[in-house]
């Protein structure tokens, strides 16, 4: 079995990593996409507005319909600075015969060599990478025995930062934040000013 894996804030969750995951899901012939929400990025430490139970519901309220995908808590419950290696151990423990896919944006790869233990990691994923909008692929990356496969997506341009200012400025998330998610949103008041 192909089983893929993205990791991330989520911070909302938007359409840009969720064609992501359909993107490499179908160019690589996935048989099931993993959505793995961080507690926190090492390399992004004050990225997080919302909670790991905001942002793991708002994740399984925008997927929940589709069979491809699952969302694992892992990291959440872990707690902490969430670290791929981590999660790519207790992966490879659960599914030690499947082929593992771990999901990044192309502008992760300049910083691959700053990743945990990025050399162990190679031996339990390959990595599928993805370029982003703003990030044009340019570095190499020089780390033996790592697997980098090329994803050719579709190139969208949103960050959950952005629609993070987008509602403290009263603006819509509709066409950038699928609908379940923005219901969530507003139900919880989340990323509004504090009064």
């Amino acid at each position: 079995m192909k089983i893929g894996f993205l990791g991330g804030s989520f911070d909302p969750v938007h359409f840009g990593h969720l064609i992501a995951a359909q993107d490499a899901f179908e160019q690589f012939r996935l048989d099931r996409l993993i959505l793995v929400p961080a507690a926190q990025a090492p390399l992004k430490p004050n990225d997080v507005q919302s909670s790991p139970e905001d942002r793991f519901a708002m994740l399984r309220a925008a997927v929940e319909w589709d069979q491809r995908f699952e969302v694992s808590d892992v990291e959440l419950r872990r707690g902490g600075t969430s670290y791929t290696i981590d999660s790519a151990r207790y992966f490879r423990k659960q599914f030690p015969r499947d082929e593992l896919y771990w999901i990044i944006g192309g502008d992760q790869l300049p910083q691959l060599h700053l990743w945990r233990d990025v050399s162990e990691l190679g031996q339990l994923v390959d990595f599928i990478f993805l370029e982003r909008p703003g990030f044009p692929i340019k570095a190499r990356v020089d780390i033996p025995g790592l697997r980098l496969h090329r994803c050719d997506g579709h190139l969208l341009a949103i960050s959950s930062t952005e629609l993070r200012d987008r509602v403290k400025r009263n603006l819509s998330l509709d066409y950038f934040v699928p609908h379940k998610a923005i219901v969530y949103i507003r139900e919880k008041h989340l990323y509004r000013p504090s009064q």
